[in-house]
């Protein structure tokens, strides 16, 4: 295979969702296994918030939820910041690669305040639930922990009710034709799309450089960047969005990206079970209300919003303004859930007991039962899509019959 061959078809087109995914839950069992962590991005985003009220002169370290995931140095110093930072650096490379970055502003006001009222929605469920579509869904179900099923299930029962809710008119933006002689020719920039080819492989090379360097003096921070990179790089390469695997379920009955988030986390359960019988400690949330109104928020919110915490990640550098809303949104809902933490934890979370799967059932029952339970949840994703598919066929059919 020549150079511009494999550019053409790994760095310029899309990746296909189901290796990409599947790639992104080896990556991140090695990633707990290594780190000692999951790969969790809006715990990191609270701590920037933290930061900010700091900058402006108050103490939020005093905060309970600071001390339950902390809030000391800079993103610089901590595993999940950066990664973070690689995860920026991988999405900005491989939107450059593919010359698809282009500054697009939101068609219309409302959209703007759905990027918002829907991000602050999604932050504020996520940390409620102490974890987002990453840590208390594709990364928090390998990792045995019992609130995320909770967490699943809500957020797909609120990502129903969003994706009624966005239906209204008021959310309908009219359309407006505009009269022209004839069809303008797509133009294309050849020079444009090597000039940022070769700026997405200097972002690369630099943060790769870079992180490799920080290896020597800080091996876990260091690697946490590396693995940074290679998961933007697969979000922004294969779309990985989970607001789409929700949200298409119910309009369109699209399940390709739900079946490739099922198949990697079904790959990602051995890898994390295979480190916790090497002795670290998985990482098991609160089973209480907290899961399941955090679940049933974050749906709706990332379906208001247009994008969860991946989606508008990439869709950012992409040049998406909208996205750059639906983060800011993020981060304030979640800054406020920091703020209300210690007066609503005792009734919500804390009171509640942090199931462990592995420890209820033992090591190879919770193994067996999440398999199970991820096989039950493939089973009703085609089951769903068969129900799709034939309620549409017979739509149709009536439709014909009553012309």
């Amino acid at each position: 295979m020549t150079w511009q061959e494999f550019k053409q078809n790994y760095l310029v087109r899309f990746w296909a969702p189901v290796p990409a995914v599947l790639a992104a839950g080896v990556l991140s069992a090695y990633y707990f296994g290594i780190t000692g962590t999951f790969w969790a991005v809006t715990g990191e985003f609270t701590r920037w918030g933290g930061h900010l009220l700091q900058a402006f002169g108050a103490q939020p370290e005093s905060w309970g939820y600071f001390k339950v995931i902390g809030l000391a140095g800079t993103p610089l110093d901590r595993v999940d910041g950066m990664m973070i930072i690689g995860m920026f650096a991988g999405c900005l490379s491989a939107a450059l690669w593919a010359n698809n970055v282009k500054l697009r502003m939101p068609q219309h006001r409302i959209r703007i305040v759905q990027a918002v009222v829907g991000g602050m929605i999604a932050g504020f469920g996520a940390r409620l639930a102490m974890g987002c579509n990453l840590a208390a869904f594709f990364t928090g179900i390998p990792q045995f922990s019992l609130h995320a099923w909770f967490f699943m299930l809500t957020a797909a029962a609120g990502s129903w009710f969003g994706a009624r809710f966005t239906m209204l008119p008021v959310f309908r933006i009219p359309v407006k034709l505009q009269k022209v002689s004839a069809a303008q020719p797509l133009t294309q920039h050849p020079d444009h799309a090597a000039r940022r080819f070769r700026l997405g492989m200097l972002v690369f090379v630099g943060v790769v450089l870079w992180a490799v360097a920080t290896t020597f003096s800080a091996p876990k921070l260091g690697l946490a960047a590396l693995f940074g990179v290679a998961f933007g790089l697969i979000i922004e390469r294969a779309q990985v969005c989970f607001t789409s695997a929700f949200r298409d379920l119910w309009l369109t009955g699209r399940t390709q990206m739900a079946k490739a988030i099922l198949i990697g986390m079904a790959v990602s359960t051995i890898g994390v079970y295979s480190y916790v019988q090497l002795g670290v400690p998985a990482k098991i949330m609160w089973m209480g209300p907290n899961a399941v109104i955090g679940g049933l928020l974050f749906g709706f919110g990332i379906v208001l919003a247009g994008g969860c915490e991946t989606g508008w990640m990439y869709r950012a550098v992409e040049g998406q303004v909208h996205y750059w809303w639906v983060g800011l949104g993020n981060i304030i809902g979640a800054t406020v859930l920091a703020a209300m933490w210690d007066d609503i934890a005792p009734a919500l979370a804390t009171s509640y007991p942090k199931t462990n799967l592995l420890e209820v059932f033992g090591p190879q029952g919770g193994l067996i039962v999440t398999y199970l339970l991820l096989a039950l949840a493939m089973l009703a994703v085609l089951a769903w899509e068969k129900h799709f598919f034939a309620r549409k066929a017979a739509k149709d059919t009536l439709a014909k019959e009553a012309v």
